[in-house]
């Protein structure tokens, strides 16, 4: 049984034989997608505007499963020997894949050189001008199942979602931050357990947390996140603050955008970086384009939130230096 390996190179002369990539039976999508890659034995000329990382042994291959059973699981016992528990991670994370799911594929995008933290195949750009004044940034994308992380413009950390199915779509546009709760549980099913569950529309019940990636978007509205990603962001995006009484806001948390939407029945997006390492990639111009609207608002809100967070500090404070009442003793 060889590993049949795809190159990614796009210029190179296509030939060999289309595999099929159907998207798994056993999932709630009921859009299965329909997929396939070229695979070529050719060396991969290498290409000097892609990533350093990428030219050293020829950008991203392909490791194809068959259907039948006992050689899938054999070739599964070759592919997790040649590779370590965190570049297994990586590889799944690349596919829009969590461990449980990982089965349910017949072909896995590999990448040639495995960068564990996932940041030499970011999708979204290293650095973003207009978002140089924004300390905290969340941004989604329908068409790549990805969410980045943007701290003062710098792209921080990235990774894989499965967002709205299509008949569930995820709502889109700017919104913020709102609660969160460890373990929620959902109000669709009391059996749909959601750790670290992030609440960013309000009156929906959308948010973002842990859940099953199975490879294409599957959720019921919500954005799902591998449990390492939940677990970070439920750390890092800052909640809403409420008014006494708990009604409305008095400062919202930290901003999110969500945009576009998927190519449903389409080739999943990224099966084509074994055509083109940089098919994923969204530029500096289009990022700028969808946020430099929401920028003014954006600013606005970080604003208002350092006032309030400031004077709650400074009244905590005042209240801790405020002398206790004595103790008198009883007549």
């Amino acid at each position: 049984m060889a590993l049949m390996l795809a190159s990614c190179k796009k210029e190179t002369e296509k030939a060999g034989n289309k595999i099929n990539d159907a998207a798994s039976s056993v999932t709630e999508n009921s859009d299965a997608e329909k997929d396939s890659v070229t695979v070529k034995r050719d060396s991969v000329v290498q290409k000097e505007s892609l990533p350093p990382a990428m030219q050293e042994d020829g950008f991203y291959n392909a490791f194809i499963f068959p259907k039948d059973k006992k050689m899938k699981d054999s070739l599964f016992s070759v592919f997790n020997k040649k590779y370590s528990e965190k570049e297994r991670y990586a590889i799944l994370a690349l596919n829009r894949l969590d461990s449980k799911n990982k089965r349910n594929a017949d072909t896995l995008v590999v990448p040639a050189k495995i960068d564990t933290t996932l940041m030499e195949y970011s999708p979204f750009p290293m650095q973003i001008d207009v978002l140089s004044p924004v300390k905290k940034f969340v941004v989604f994308s329908y068409p790549i199942q990805a969410y980045g992380v943007y701290s003062n413009g710098t792209l921080v950390k990235w990774g894989p979602t499965s967002m709205g199915k299509k008949t569930a779509k995820t709502r889109t546009g700017l919104t913020f931050a709102n609660w969160k709760k460890q373990l929620a549980i959902s109000t669709v099913s009391s059996e749909w357990k959601l750790p670290y569950n992030f609440n960013i529309f309000n009156l929906d019940g959308i948010g973002w947390h842990q859940y099953e990636l199975p490879g294409y978007p599957a959720s019921h509205s919500c954005l799902r996140l591998l449990m390492n990603d939940a677990k970070w962001l439920y750390g890092y995006a800052d909640t809403w603050v409420l008014n006494p009484g708990g009604a409305t806001t008095k400062a919202k948390g930290t901003p999110v955008l969500v945009y576009g939407d998927y190519k449903w029945g389409g080739r999943k997006p990224w099966r084509k970086l074994l055509n083109d390492p940089t098919a994923n990639n969204i530029s500096v111009e289009e990022m700028t384009k969808m946020i430099q609207p929401n920028i003014e608002k954006i600013l606005k809100e970080q604003d208002n939130r350092e006032k309030v967070v400031d004077s709650i500090r400074a009244a905590k404070a005042q209240l801790e230096q405020m002398p206790q009442n004595p103790k008198t003793e009883e007549p």
